[in-house]
């Protein structure tokens, strides 16, 4: 079953909250109608009780007991419909119009605020019964009855014509309502559209948010701010193809040229050799990358969950200073560590990182240089600090975490990374909870790591 567009749920939902509002007002209408043709009855009724119950008190003798029925024949002239019985303790009747006959099921059925009303066939009547007494002391029963079938006749009329009018105001109410639902509602088609057109060369198209209802407004915001973040995903993803494509089809393209070579003319084992050897650093060179990718693309999918242990940071990065050691000596560059931090999280996953940012600020230290490693903590947690001489660009700062980003070519095409490096370091922070930034100022360039107390 096809399910209902959502200007129709709106539509529908709105003619049956009117449908219900309408049932309620019409029903008030009805009763309220009807009370008032009530209350005018009454009046009527209880006028000519009154009217009955003083001539029969006038009556104190035999003969004015006698002028009683021809009075009342007088004072009902004119009132046409309307019936006036009396009877006595016995049950017999004493008196009844000549108009009306008395009905007896105004004796049967029990009255209610004082009149009964009751439907004989097409005709319907309405009475109040009381009793009167007579100028000679006797007591009489007295019953008045009115014919209100023009009353019920214009009631019935009443609700027929009002319940036309309300299915007619409903179904008015329900075109209405989905013309304006229809209305409201185009800037949600328009987004609709605009969503199926997309494609990966119109990620740059944006909702125009000004003039819209708030409702819509904040969902055309949300939706062009996903279409900022796929814009730049989607940018980001590109380079990286690229970036992947190029850094994968120069070990490749090497190899096949070495290959291709050792292949032209016979050769020594010795050459061989040495062809092989080249090959080999080739192979090693792509395996790094291969694993270094392998390790972001798990990072970015949330595939990495570190172990929860606590790292003495300062131990990790004397032994690393201690590994290093020979490099630094040979560049010219001096290593020190200063302060103590601990830290939870994955020790190796840690040591990793800052392996990364010391091999990186001894690759780019000037000779004679001092690369330092300074650690702190705090309530907050901890913060690693790894700082060397020599600066950085300030338009590459914002850079320097993405992957294949080396700032330099040549450093690329010389063998000193491919640029994933830093991207790593920030992927192994970020699955800790903590937060890396750059600076370069002063001449001297410098990485924080800040680290939570606890791991993520």
């Amino acid at each position: 079953m096809t399910p209902l567009s959502l200007t129709a749920r709106v539509s529908l939902l709105f003619a049956a909250g009117v449908t219900v509002v309408l049932l309620g007002l019409g029903w008030l209408v009805a009763w309220s109608v009807d009370r008032h043709f009530q209350e005018i009855d009454r009046h009527a009724l209880e006028g000519k009780l009154a009217l009955v119950g003083n001539l029969m008190a006038k009556a104190n003798s035999p003969e004015a007991m006698d002028e009683v029925p021809r009075e009342l024949d007088d004072a009902l002239v004119g009132h046409e419909g309307l019936s006036v019985t009396l009877v006595d303790a016995q049950g017999n009747k004493w008196f009844a119009s000549r108009d009306l006959d008395y009905p007896a099921a105004l004796f049967r059925a029990p009255a209610q605020r004082g009149l009964t009303t009751w439907r004989e066939g097409e005709r319907g009547y309405r009475g109040l019964k009381a009793p009167v007494m007579t100028g000679d002391g006797r007591t009489l029963t007295a019953a008045i009855v009115l014919d209100i079938s023009h009353h019920m006749h214009f009631i019935d009329a009443f609700r027929q014509g009002l319940v036309i009018a309300m299915t007619l105001a409903a179904l008015l109410t329900a075109g209405l309502g989905w013309l304006a639902a229809h209305t409201g509602l185009r800037p949600l088609r328009r987004m609709t559209d605009m969503a199926a057109g997309l494609s990966a060369s119109r990620l740059n198209e944006r909702l125009p948010e000004a003039g819209l209802p708030p409702e819509i407004q904040n969902l055309a915001t949300a939706f062009n701010a996903m279409l900022d973040r796929l814009e730049e995903s989607f940018r980001r993803l590109s380079e990286f193809s690229s970036d992947i494509a190029h850094e994968l089809r120069t070990p490749v393209s090497n190899l096949l040229i070495q290959t291709h070579v050792a292949l032209g003319r016979s050769r020594s084992a010795e050459e061989y050799r040495e062809v092989l050897l080249s090959s080999a650093e080739e192979y090693e060179r792509l395996a790094r990358m291969i694993g270094d990718m392998l390790f972001l693309a798990k990072a970015d999918n949330r595939l990495i969950a570190p172990s929860q242990e606590s790292v003495d940071l300062a131990a990790e990065a004397s032994g690393l200073v201690e590994f290093y050691g020979i490099l630094a000596e040979e560049r010219g560059i001096r290593l020190q560590v200063a302060g103590r931090a601990t830290a939870a999280g994955d020790r190796l996953m840690l040591r990793r990182a800052l392996s990364n940012l010391l091999s990186n600020a001894i690759r780019h230290s000037p000779a004679g240089g001092t690369v330092t490693v300074r650690l702190d903590s705090d309530a907050a947690g901890s913060v690693v600090t790894v700082e060397n001489q020599g600066a950085i660009p300030a338009e590459h700062l914002p850079r320097l975490f993405d992957r294949f980003f080396t700032g330099d070519p040549v450093r690329r095409a010389g063998g000193e990374g491919v640029g994933l490096g830093l991207a790593i370091v920030r992927s192994i922070v970020e699955v800790h909870g903590g937060e890396i930034t750059a600076e370069s100022e002063g001449g001297l360039t410098r990485f924080a790591i800040h680290l939570p107390m606890h791991a993520a």
